[in-house]
């Protein structure tokens, strides 16, 4: 698939489309004082905007690089534009001045929240038909295959969280005011939270294993991406970085994204904040992050030492920049 065929993809222009609503959400949201469970309503339209966004060019660029399935995954990705009536019922949500998830006070409401609930599934559904159609059409990069197909497991596990969003509390249930889920563990949502994005910083919040487990999609991906220009751009690190090496820290670096999905997952349903983890939550991830960090630090320094027996010197070469 060209360059051309990219920049016809449904994906693209939805992408395209999304950013140019993004222009006058930003807009409303400095200039409306619309509050939506007590923070910014246009707020929350703009995030979606930006994350469609990613996620609809991210896809289209997989989809280049299948050997075979192109046309179904191609089919598949028009299916996409469902994400445009997502985007309008969050932003009509907004204008009326109201929450678009979770809302069934009102039939009407009741429809838009099951109309975004299928929109949601077929991404997931997308996304997992793009996936094996990815596992089967290997690149020949060991390491760029095992950063694709990584980052769609732990980006499909982490889209997976938002089904543990729409679970109501015993209060909903009580209480008759017809919303039916919550992002919030241990708190009401709309308490205090970070900057812009709104996690909470008093209570758990699945929001923050949701969001890092999506972005598996392109994080690992472009962590290949960095370790091929470094190889490229310091001679000395080409024979460290050797294809093997690049494998092992890929698949490092998989298991840690997949290890603090399931930690941060952990974390918002005991009801901890992002911002404040405690007891065996802290243990176990401050061992995980300590079992990580030793795991890369010795496989980088394998790699140097082998380099080093390889030209014959006693010391590991000097990593320095490529001549222009």
């Amino acid at each position: 698939m060209t360059a051309s065929d990219l920049r016809r993809s449904p994906l693209v222009w939805v992408a395209a489309a999304v950013l140019l609503l993004a222009v006058p959400t930003a807009a409303l949201a400095v200039l409306d004082p619309v509050q939506v469970t007590g923070a910014n309503g246009w707020v929350k339209p703009l995030k979606f905007e930006l994350s469609i966004a990613l996620y609809a060019v991210t896809l289209a660029w997989l989809v280049t690089r299948l050997r075979r399935g192109r046309r179904l995954a191609g089919a598949l990705g028009t299916v996409a534009g469902a994400l445009l009536v997502e985007m309008a019922i969050v932003l009509g949500a907004a204008a009326l001045g109201t929450t678009s998830h979770f809302n069934t006070s009102t039939p009407a409401y009741a429809a838009a929240w099951a109309v975004m609930g299928a929109s949601i599934a077929a991404v997931w559904l997308i996304t997992a038909v793009v996936g094996v159609l990815l596992w089967r059409s290997p690149s020949g990069d060991a390491a760029f295959d095992l950063s694709v197909r990584a980052g769609v497991v732990v980006a499909l596990a982490g889209m997976a969280v938002a089904f543990l969003m729409t679970y109501p509390t015993a209060q909903q249930l009580t209480d008759g005011r017809g919303i039916m889920g919550a992002h919030t563990v241990g708190a009401a949502d709309g308490g205090p939270g970070l900057p812009l994005l709104g996690w909470s910083t008093a209570a758990g919040d699945l929001r923050v294993p949701h969001f890092v487990g999506m972005h598996a999609l392109q994080a690992l991906p472009l962590l290949v991406l960095a370790l091929s220009l470094v190889a490229r751009r310091w001679p000395a690190a080409a024979a460290v970085l050797t294809p093997r090496v690049r494998w092992q820290l890929v698949a490092l670096a998989s298991a840690g994204w997949a290890a603090a999905l399931g930690l941060l997952t952990w974390q918002a349903l005991v009801g901890q904040s992002v911002v404040a983890p405690a007891g065996a939550v802290l243990v176990v991830s401050s061992a995980v992050a300590a079992g990580l960090v030793g795991a890369v630090a010795v496989v980088v320094a394998r790699a140097r030492r082998a380099a080093c027996g390889a030209r014959g010197g006693g010391t590991a070469p000097a990593l320095r920049p490529a001549a222009p």
